[in-house]
């Protein structure tokens, strides 16, 4: 498989090593300095683009791929503003557009546990949720889109809550999920859902130890796509 990188920081470095170890060539791996490059690339031999670039170059990079008839696996977080665009933009080019906050296994599978728990903890009283994530200090985007994506699965499941917001940046009130933002080197990624009460606290926590997860997930999803068509997600991936 030809694979395109967009965005070639650290997680698009480690995407590009475990591709390659995987039997897949790099066709060309892209950065804010050699994006001149795009106009030299037959779009006819990429298989597939992976885009992990930044919020200001998220929707541009999709964009140029789609319109090439490109598949496109996106994990940048922190221009979902736009999403809605991209999502027409595929389905008026009958392509193949996979989105996800976090391509880790492990991380999907707690999305599903924090869901859960939040059905529970809607049928009891005297509880107040919150949310707290912690990554390295080199991400620009807050609160993470992985703990954005957390928060919608426990907005969509408990009947007092009916948004969030950044503590610090925004007024509390009975129905907005708080989410901290923490920034600490070198922290790949921790996210805390909690529970308090007057009388005890219920915590579920997922700690990445590494980028590896992440990057071997979004490889894998760009094996999966070859063949498909619509805007695709982890659920289509994981069929839960």
């Amino acid at each position: 498989m030809n694979i395109l990188i967009l965005g070639y920081g650290k997680m698009g470095k480690i995407i590009g090593e475990i591709a390659e170890s995987r039997g897949h060539s790099l066709v060309a791996k892209i950065n804010i300095d050699n994006r001149e490059e795009l106009n030299t690339l037959d779009p006819t031999m990429i298989n597939v683009a992976i885009e992990f670039s930044q919020p200001e170059a998220a929707v541009e990079n999709i964009t140029w791929a789609m319109e090439r008839g490109i598949p496109v696996v996106s994990g940048t977080t922190g221009w979902l503003s736009r999403k809605a665009e991209v999502e027409k933009l595929t389905q008026d080019k009958k392509g193949a557009f996979f989105y996800a906050s976090n391509y880790s296994i492990g991380v999907n599978i707690f999305f599903k546990v924090n869901e859960f728990l939040a059905k529970l903890m809607n049928e009891t009283s005297g509880y107040k949720a919150s949310l707290e994530e912690i990554h390295h200090t080199e991400k620009k985007d807050a609160p993470s889109g992985t703990a954005i994506t957390l928060a919608e699965g426990i907005i969509r499941n408990m009947d007092k809550l009916k948004d969030w917001h950044l503590v610090g940046q925004s007024n509390e009130n009975e129905h907005s999920l708080p989410i901290t933002a923490k920034r600490i080197d070198p922290a790949p990624g921790t996210h805390i859902i909690r529970y308090s009460s007057d009388i005890d606290e219920i915590e579920i926590s997922h700690t990445a130890h590494s980028r590896q997860g992440f990057a071997l997930g979004a490889v894998l999803v760009a094996e999966w796509i070859q063949g498909r068509k619509g805007v695709l997600s982890m659920d289509d991936f994981l069929s839960f």
